[in-house]
């Protein structure tokens, strides 16, 4: 199969890049150049901007293409119809929070997608995310129709995340100890390995399959509780995981899904969501013992650097706990609960 990958170079795009080489598809990598330039010397690469810089493409067909990094309906439009012709088939990464929330739980690829109140609005922030991608989804539609797959992507995890969520705990457990962990241990959390995401996004290219699919998992969501419990089973230390309330944490500034990675109180569905579309068409997941190890192995005990700002999005991410602030939240927890 010959791929086209626009953002290949970065986490989703990057196993999508590595996995298609290793099963022998020819890869042509879209980017500008920035990060990971020298990724993948076997592979294609045309240097350009997806925005107005796109005419490196020109002049040159593909089986499919995976499209990793669209946040602007104006700016993927360009990319869908451009390549509409030139193309087969386009997968656009999309997300679960295209949908309207609080999200019910269970809710499938039918539930009501977000609305902008300014659908004009280019500013990619939290408030506009989810809406901007749902335009975005309609764009691929409207240029590939049928040829078209909208993979609503969940949290995804694994080695080269570069979004300090889940390889917070995998840090902050494999240092055990005592744990501050927030209270709600039977709240639902959905997360995926990428590299799962990148075979299933490939088999379903490769059979020119279209639709719109949730990409989360597992087939059933783990318990926050029980998700802590078993990574730090898996990383073989002990440690003592201390439930502390929504409200005291929130109080003294910690943001949920922010400052304490994958909690996110008063969310609905929005980790419950179906994935029943996607799994009778493949979509399979390793052990999360193999997702905790391997990434643990990748961060190979040093600090990621700090998410901040994301650089193509207005979106300003807090950065997670630190050593010192968990041991100040946890003292003062102690005097208050006595």
């Amino acid at each position: 199969m010959r791929l086209l990958v626009i953002g290949g170079t970065r986490f989703l795009g990057r196993h999508v890049a590595a996995e298609a080489l290793k099963l022998g598809h020819s890869v042509t990598l879209f980017h500008r150049g920035k990060t990971g330039p020298s990724l993948f010397p076997e592979a294609e690469h045309r240097i350009g901007d997806r925005d107005g810089g796109l005419d490196v493409l020109r002049g040159q067909t593909w089986d499919a293409v995976v499209d990793t990094c669209g946040y602007v309906p104006r700016v993927v439009r360009q990319s869908a119809r451009l390549l509409s012709g030139a193309a087969g088939h386009y997968t656009f990464v999309s997300s679960i929070s295209a949908y309207s929330m609080p999200l019910a739980a269970g809710a499938d690829e039918r539930a009501p997608l977000a609305v902008l109140k300014d659908p004009a609005t280019e500013v990619v922030d939290a408030a506009s995310y989810g809406g901007l991608k749902a335009l975005c989804e309609q764009e691929v539609r409207d240029a590939f129709g049928d040829r078209a797959l909208v993979a609503r992507a969940g949290l995804l995890v694994g080695p080269w995340d570069y979004l300090d969520r889940f390889t917070y705990w995998v840090r902050r457990l494999a240092r055990g100890g005592d744990v501050l962990v927030p209270e709600g241990a039977g709240d639902p959390l959905q997360i995926v390995d990428a590299r799962d995401c990148a075979r299933w996004i490939l088999e379903m290219a490769g059979r020119g399959a279209g639709g719109t699919f949730n990409m989360t998992g597992p087939e059933r969501p783990y318990r926050l509780g029980d998700f802590f419990a078993r990574v730090s089973e898996i990383l073989g230390v002990p440690s003592r995981r201390i439930a502390v309330p929504a409200a005291f944490l929130t109080e003294r500034g910690v943001v949920p899904f922010a400052t304490l990675p994958l909690w996110a109180p008063g969310s609905g569905g929005f980790m419950d969501v179906s994935i029943e579309h996607a799994v009778r068409s493949g979509l399979r997941f390793r052990a999360l013992e193999a997702t905790v190890r391997d990434t643990r192995d990748w961060l190979g005990g040093s600090e990621p650097p700090q998410p901040g700002a994301r650089p193509e999005l207005s979106i300003q991410i807090p950065p997670a706990l630190t050593a010192e602030r968990e041991a100040e939240l946890l003292e003062q927890w102690r005097a208050t609960a006595g």
